[in-house]
């Protein structure tokens, strides 16, 4: 399972690199007005300098809701570099826009899935990625990793290509979790990634050798 970031901050995804476990990277608008990034002319400079720090796929997500919006939006950020993934939200103008992103060979990502029929239709229209929102599941009331399993499952069945990309991870069990129900990668905080690092017993265990140490 690969792992991407999900920020826009740069010294979170310089943390995650050195790491030496960081695939990728995925944005948003919400995240970009977090950092205090404004403007389209620094936003896309600022996908630029996260391009040239991280070898691996990086989503850039469109703002635009109609189809024309789309792939004009699209097409600039594709130009970027050649590993932007153009972002495209799961609405009926997005498929459109992801077909026509597909037939012109610009990679996408459908976001904001959250059921298995919309993934259905991602896998059709040719998304690189699917990205259901497991952590917004949850607060509804309904299993976002068992929802992971079946995508995982239609996908296998149907023969789609379509990555299932785990999205909206709220902690470390979210990661272990998607792993076990087969996705194929998972993006997440900063916080999270370094949640898999902690256990009791290892700070025990290396406090303990740390003390025989002094003995030798």
């Amino acid at each position: 399972m690969k792992f991407f970031i999900d920020t826009a901050n740069l010294a979170q995804i310089k943390e995650a690199n050195e790491l030496g476990i960081l695939d990728g990277v995925t944005t948003n608008p919400s995240l970009m007005a977090k950092e205090g990034i404004k403007g389209n002319d620094a936003v896309m400079a600022h996908y630029k300098t996260i391009c040239e720090m991280v070898n691996g796929d990086i989503s850039a997500e469109v703002i635009s809701t109609d189809f024309k919006g789309i792939v004009e939006e699209g097409k600039k950020l594709a130009a970027i570099h050649a590993n932007i993934v153009v972002k495209v939200p799961m609405i009926k103008d997005g498929v459109k826009a992801i077909k026509w992103f597909t037939d012109n060979g610009i990679r996408t990502n459908c976001t904001l899935c959250f059921s298995a029929g919309q993934a259905i239709l991602a896998a059709k229209a040719g998304a690189a990625y699917i990205s259901p929102f497991i952590g917004r599941i949850d607060d509804s009331g309904w299993d976002g990793v068992q929802l992971i399993e079946q995508i995982v499952q239609i996908y296998s069945i149907q023969g789609y290509k379509t990555e299932v990309l785990a999205a909206s991870i709220r902690n470390p069990n979210h990661i272990v979790q998607c792993a076990q129900a087969g996705a194929d990668v998972c993006t997440c905080p900063l916080d999270s990634i370094l949640g898999l690092l902690k256990h009791p017993l290892t700070d025990i265990g290396l406090a303990k050798f740390l003390e025989d140490a002094k003995k030798m």
